[in-house]
């Protein structure tokens, strides 16, 4: 069990990166070529203010129309972002484990606010199923892939509460939880997932679309 342990949290670690640093470079490189091949101007419209403008406004809770219209979703939506985000990074066991490897730490969350946001992670992907089965726009454009990936997002953060309170084998879930994470790194390039980085790209065109060319907001 030792040696399957540190297998998943040395090398396998670094093949995850790898493939999702490089997924991602190679998606963002097949897409802005073939942006350009389908339209050799579209880099033209592209206008950093209105650009900006849009991607910050976005990322702001209630402030366009579509989230105003949709409180409940715009409400989990962020929630769950936030907390997707910021629980991994800030969380105690793995800042110590970053610096154990590389000498370098940082501030952490308190153990009840993490285990506050893994619950708010997880009741977030609970709603998610539930509004693709039951919201008719939702369901027409959900097939089983959609909720394989939403396993994957939900796992990480499941066995690694089990871990940590030490529900059922401490080292069976440790080797889970570091193996779902993994999994979820990979599949982030060649998903949906791969909105983190589609995200500013196609606020930065509508917005600079809108912006400098319609001279009206995108929002």
């Amino acid at each position: 069990m030792h040696s399957i342990y540190t297998f998943v949290t040395g090398p396998l670690v670094w093949v995850a990166f790898l493939v999702f640093i490089g997924g991602l470079a190679g998606k963002f490189v097949y897409l802005t070529s073939l942006a350009k091949n389908k339209d050799p101007y579209v880099f033209s419209y592209l206008h950093l203010k209105y650009a900006l403008r849009s991607i910050i406004v976005w990322l702001i809770p209630f402030s366009t129309r579509n989230m105003r219209l949709n409180p409940v979703m715009t409400v989990v939506t962020f929630a769950f972002h936030i907390c997707l985000i910021i629980a991994p990074i800030f969380l105690l066991a793995h800042v110590i484990m970053f610096e154990e490897a590389w000498g370098v730490s940082w501030w952490t969350l308190p153990d009840a606010v993490a285990d506050v946001m893994t619950w708010v992670v997880l009741a977030s992907i609970v709603f998610f199923v539930v509004r693709r089965r039951v919201v008719p726009e939702a369901r027409y454009v959900t097939g089983p892939k959609e909720f394989v990936i939403l396993g994957l997002v939900a796992l990480p953060f499941l066995t690694g509460f089990l871990a940590y309170y030490q529900i059922f084998d401490y080292q069976t879930m440790i080797i889970l939880h570091v193996l779902a994470g993994e999994a979820m790194l990979v599949a982030i390039p060649f998903t949906w997932l791969s909105h983190v980085m589609l995200y500013p790209m196609i606020r930065g065109y509508m917005g600079s679309e809108f912006g400098a060319e319609r001279h009206v907001k995108d929002w």
